[in-house]
């Protein structure tokens, strides 16, 4: 999935764990073994298209809803998206004899642990290619070694500076959490799960649990529940699914297993009139649960998955979580506000938020068309828009700093504004077209565009893309100087996070704030999955201060505009309500809003 812009400074990086060589390759191992041959061909120095053609056919893979040996079985293998004749040939090699001669040849002239340092942010091939053809470096505890010892700083193109990035995207990877995978990575199989299992016979409800359910960034195992009377037909079915590559344990309420894209998976089965309460154990958090039943306790009840028990041993069976809640006398917490964070005093005191709903957005103010680097013209945008229910769309294509996303200059946004022009007129009474940009704060501090020319936008986003790795006082710099020019009306993804891999600026986030406030500056969630940005930590406490939020999706074709619920979905754990997001304002009140501020 890809919806932000590819720059030099956001090549997402992907783990390697070397691929089990066997007759029954899942199509994760497959999909590892493909980015696997992209990486070392990189490496050496071939073209991005043909690396480029491999990271794409692995992706494609990791999306299927079968298993890839039935494809190639059916002789089908090229129907797969990115899936060419080539490398068809090579994954049926692959799931023929479990080997690929290529990539053993591969391997022979280019070490295949290089891979792994791949896996650093912002550690490229060429700077790869440079540690190991000079100082013979292949493995991770070499070039840390290298690094301490100053090695690294008098190569080629390299430095101090270069060499402390490269210390600090050591550490930034041994921070990385393991065995997480991205919200945005996890949900569509998740939810294709869950259709699967609602259409089944006997089942009554299914819902994922655990982290995922409440839309935490990143999620470890797939957590389903389902209600059913009988629990065997159920999971009899879930294992015999073809994704399904092993199953690593059963039993009558538990099966747990591996799918071929490499995720794994429990489904517990319970009787429908005690789904209730499983449903609520199941989705945690494990802290706010014991608060939970702290609070049950106090009202004389023992809280489990399976019931609620009174002091005398007889059960009350809940079907459903508000029954659970309001059975010991809380209103109802949504999933994404169950962290302990202060939410069950606020229940016991009946002073939870409103929570904002996908529904009340009426605006995008962030969005790219084909005048930069979005897939989408500015009309389909519009049309994106329009059929979702906006009533308000912001073009806001790059600026001409970022070259590689093909960033406007002012001569361009002047012929820009005359299309958006002609398309007003056409959607006059249907959807509010507004021109803007996405401005780049240079690595120097400067602006793309001067005062004069943003004083004509009807809505200006600052962002940052390059620079990133500089102290966290430069970037903290740069970043207020976008804040307080009185033109920039939002801040864009304000750390440039990209999940999993790189964890963003290192910006003084209280400084921002404070200046945020004083000049009435939004801060966005930028709903993009491998975005999130703003965190929801950050977010509530922009909303504390009470600066205003955005909630945008940064859609670069038009069905990004369906990522939407992921930048709520941050805004709900964050307890954000509709009156503290500027998008979800009603219109003439956002208007005026941006008429005011000049």
């Amino acid at each position: 999935m890809r919806g932000h812009e590819q720059t030099a400074g956001d090549h997402p990086t992907t783990s390697h764990p070397t691929p089990r060589y066997n007759f029954s390759m899942t199509n994760k191992e497959l999909a590892d073994t493909l980015v696997l041959i992209a990486d070392l061909l990189e490496i050496k120095g071939e073209s991005f298209f043909k690396t480029n053609a491999y990271r794409k056919a692995a992706e494609s893979l990791l999306n299927l809803s079968q298993d890839a040996r039935s494809i190639w079985e059916q002789g089908e293998l090229e129907s797969i998206d990115g899936v060419g004749k080539a490398i068809s040939e090579k994954i049926g090699e692959l799931l023929e004899t479990g080997e690929l001669g290529f990539l053993n040849r591969l391997k022979a002239e280019v070490p295949e642990s290089l891979a792994t340092l791949m896996r650093i942010p912002d550690l490229g091939p060429k700077k790869v290619k440079l540690f190991w053809e000079q100082l013979g470096i292949t493995e991770l505890d070499q070039l840390e070694q290298a690094a301490r010892s100053s090695q690294l700083a008098e190569l080629p193109g390299m430095g101090e500076k270069s060499q402390a990035r490269v210390l600090a995207g050591i550490e930034a990877l041994k921070r990385r959490p393991t065995g997480r995978m991205p919200l945005g990575e996890v949900w569509d199989f998740a939810q294709a799960q869950l259709a699967f299992l609602r259409g089944l016979s006997g089942v009554t409800a299914a819902e994922t649990a655990g982290s995922l359910r409440r839309m935490r960034d990143t999620v470890g195992d797939l957590d389903i529940l389902a209600a059913a009377a009988e629990s065997e037909p159920v999971m009899e079915a879930f294992v015999g699914q073809g994704m399904v590559a092993h199953v690593e344990g059963r039993g009558p309420t538990k099966t747990s297993v591996e799918f071929s894209n490499g995720l794994r998976a429990q489904l517990w089965v319970h009787p429908p009139e005690r789904f209730g309460t499983a449903l609520q154990y199941a989705t945690g958090s494990k802290d706010h649960n014991v608060r939970v039943r702290e609070h049950a306790l106090a009202q004389g009840y023992s809280l489990s998955e399976h019931a609620l028990t009174r002091e005398d041993g007889s059960e009350i069976l809940c079907a459903t979580e508000e029954e659970v809640y309001a059975a010991i006398g809380l209103p109802y917490i949504p999933p994404e506000m169950r962290e302990d964070r202060g939410e069950v005093p606020a229940a016991m005191k009946n002073a939870l938020p409103q929570l904002i709903e996908t529904g009340d957005i009426v605006a995008e103010l962030h969005c790219h068309s084909t005048w930069s680097d979005g897939r989408g013209t500015m009309r389909e945008m519009v049309e994106a828009a329009l059929s979702r229910g906006r009533k308000v769309i912001t073009i806001s294509d790059h600026s001409y700093s970022l070259g590689i996303a093909n960033g406007l200059q002012v001569e361009r946004l002047e012929e820009q504004r005359k299309e958006i022009d002609a398309l007003r007129v056409e959607y006059e009474g249907r959807i509010k077209i507004l021109h803007g940009t996405e401005m780049e704060i240079r690595a120097d501090g400067g602006l793309d565009f001067p005062d004069e020319v943003l004083a004509w936008l009807d809505i200006v986003v600052a962002s940052l893309h390059v620079g990133m790795r500089q102290p966290g006082e430069q970037v903290t710099a740069r970043m207020l100087n976008a804040i307080c020019n009185p033109h920039v009306d939002i801040i864009g993804h304000p750390t440039n996070r990209l999940l999993p891999d790189r964890a963003g600026s290192d910006l003084e986030m209280e400084a921002i704030f404070q200046a945020a406030l004083e000049h009435g500056t939004v801060l966005e969630i930028n709903a993009n999955p491998q975005r999130m940005d703003l965190n929801d930590i950050h977010a509530r406490r922009a909303l504390e201060l009470g600066i205003p939020l955005a909630i945008n999706t940064d859609a670069h074709a038009p069905e990004h505009l369906d990522l939407l619920h992921f930048g709520v979905s941050v805004a709900q754990r964050a307890w954000a309500t509709p009156e503290q997001v500027i998008n979800a304002w009603p219109v003439e009140k956002l208007l005026g809003w941006l008429r005011a501020r000049g």
